[in-house]
C-alpha cells in the first residue's frame, strides 16, 4: 500500500505540471533542467517514479549532483556523528581517537588499529611501532654502562692496594680474607648491573634479578661477617672470656655461607616455579613497544629484597651497638654509615620502581645496584686507603689499639 500510494502521488503531480512540483529541487526558476525517470512496476501497474538519485542538472552542458545533505562529508581520520534534534542528513565529524583510524569517508565507526601498530596524526593509517628498551647505544644505557666500569674499577684498585699492603697492621686487622671477599663482592655487585643493559632476552631475563640477588647478599654477607668480628675481637680480650673460641676464620666463613646459601635457595625455588620472561609491553606507550622482563612472580622479586634488607638490618644494628667500642680505628663506626647508606638507598628505591615503567625502570635498579656499592665501598675502605697511603704514621699497632692515639693527645695537650 506505501507503493502504491506513492504512485498515485506521483501519477497526480505529472498529471498537473511534473516540471513545476519538481521545482523545489532548482536553484534558479527559469533554467532548463532535464530529469531522468526509471520505470518500476507498483501495485502490477507499469508507472514512471522519480528516481531522486538520478535527478541531474544541466547547466552550461556541467552536470551537477544536487547537494542532499546539510553537512559536508567527514574526511579521512573522522567519524560522523548525529546531531540531536537533527534530520540523520546533519552530523558533525569526530576526529578518531588515538590508536584508531578510518581509511574512507563519511566512516560511522573508527577502526582500532592492531597492539603492535599505532595511527599516525592525520588517523588515516595505522604504523608500526618502534621498539624500546635500554640499549648500550642509548645516552641513559651507555652513562649507566660507563659508571658501572668506572665503579668496578674502584674496588679492583683498593684490593691490589690491600694486596701490596697485606702485611701492614691495618689490613690485618679485623680479618683481612673478609675485606678480600668484600672487595670481590663489590666488583661483581657492580658488573651485574651490566646484564640489565640490552634487550632483554630469555638468559639475561633469568640471570638478571637471581644475580643481583645473590651477589648482594653475599656482600652483605660478608659486612655482617666483619660486624660480628669486630664485637668478638673486643668482647674476647679476657682471657676466661668464652667468646675467644670463635676467634679464626671459620665463623666468618660459616656467616657468610649461610648468608648466600639462603638467597640461593630462595632464587632456585623462583626459578623452578615462576621463573621470569621477556615480555613485550604494548599497553604501557602508545607509540612504542617496551621490550621487558617479566619477574614472573612479584612475590618472589620482593621476598629476595626483604632478605636483603632483613640481612642490612642486622648488620646496622649489631655494628650500631659495637660503634663505641674503645679502639682509635674503630670499624664499627665505619660498618654503620655504610648499612645506613645502603639502607637509605633501597628504601629510596622502593617507591621510585614501582612508579616507573619500561627502560626507565631498569635504570632506576641499576643506580640503586651502583650507589649502594659505592656506599659500602667508600665508607668501609676508603678511610683505611687513606691511612695505608697519605698517613702511614698511623698504620701502627699501637694506634690502632688506641695507645698511639692516646698517646699523640697527650703529647698535643
Amino acid at each position: 500500500m506505501f507503493k502504491e500510494r506513492i504512485w498515485e502521488h506521483l501519477l497526480a503531480i505529472r498529471n498537473k505540471d511534473l516540471r513545476n512540483a519538481l521545482a523545489k529541487h532548482t536553484v534558479e526558476k527559469g533554467d532548463t533542467y532535464t530529469f531522468t525517470f526509471r520505470a518500476l512496476d507498483v501495485m502490477e501497474r507499469n508507472a514512471w517514479l522519480v528516481d531522486v538519485n538520478n535527478i541531474v542538472e544541466q547547466r552550461k552542458t556541467k552536470w551537477i549532483v544536487p547537494i542532499s545533505v546539510c553537512s559536508a562529508s567527514c574526511s579521512l581520520g573522522y567519524r560522523k556523528a548525529e546531531q540531536r534534534g537533527q534530520p540523520k542528513c546533519c552530523f558533525i565529524c569526530i576526529p578518531c581517537s588515538e590508536g584508531e583510524i578510518t581509511n574512507q569517508t563519511d566512516s560511522v565507526e573508527c577502526l582500532r588499529c592492531p597492539d603492535d601498530h599505532m595511527s599516525n596524526e592525520r588517523r588515516d593509517m595505522c604504523l608500526q611501532k618502534s621498539v624500546e628498551f635500554l640499549a648500550y647505544e642509548d645516552p641513559l644505557g651507555a652513562a649507566l654502562a660507563t659508571l658501572a666500569i668506572l665503579f668496578a674499577l674502584m674496588p679492583t684498585a683498593i684490593l691490589i692496594i690491600f694486596s701490596l699492603y697485606k702485611q701492614t697492621p691495618i689490613v690485618r686487622a679485623n680479618n683481612r680474607e673478609i675485606s678480600y671477599f668484600l672487595l670481590v663482592a663489590l666488583v661483581m655487585c657492580c658488573l651485574c648491573s651490566l646484564i640489565f643493559i640490552g634487550r632483554p632476552n630469555t638468559v639475561t631475563c633469568l640471570i638478571q634479578q637471581t644475580a643481583f640477588g645473590i651477589v648482594f647478599a653475599f656482600c652483605i654477607g660478608c659486612v655482617l661477617a666483619k660486624t660480628f668480628m669486630v664485637v668478638i675481637a673486643f668482647r674476647a680480650t679476657n682471657p676466661n672470656s668464652s667468646l675467644r673460641k670463635w676467634v679464626g676464620p671459620a665463623l666468618p666463613i660459616t656467616v657468610i655461607f649461610c648468608c648466600t646459601l639462603s638467597q640461593i635457595i630462595l632464587c632456585m625455588v623462583w626459578l623452578l616455579t615462576y621463573p621470569p620472561f621477556p615480555e613485550a609491553n604494548m599497553k604501557y606507550l602508545s607509540t612504542k613497544i617496551v621490550i621487558q622482563c617479566n619477574d614472573g612472580s612479584t612475590v618472589a622479586f620482593w621476598c629476595m629484597l626483604g632478605y636483603m634488607g632483613l640481612l642490612s638490618c642486622a648488620s646496622f644494628v649489631m655494628a650500631f651497638l659495637a660503634r663505641k667500642l674503645p679502639d682509635s680505628f674503630n670499624e664499627a663506626q665505619f660498618i654503620t654509615f655504610s648499612m645506613l647508606v645502603f639502607v637509605s638507598v633501597w628504601i629510596s628505591f622502593i617507591p621510585a620502581y614501582l612508579s616507573t615503567q619500561g627502560k626507565y625502570m631498569v635504570a632506576v635498579e641499576i643506580f640503586a645496584i651502583l650507589s649502594s656499592s659505592a656506599g659500602l665501598l667508600s665508607c668501609i675502605f676508603l678511610p683505611k686507603c687513606y691511612i695505608i697511603l697519605l698517613r702511614s704514621d698511623r698504620n701502627t699497632k699501637e694506634y690502632l689499639m688506641g695507645k698511639g692515639f692516646h698517646s699523640n693527645k697527650k703529647t698535643n695537650n
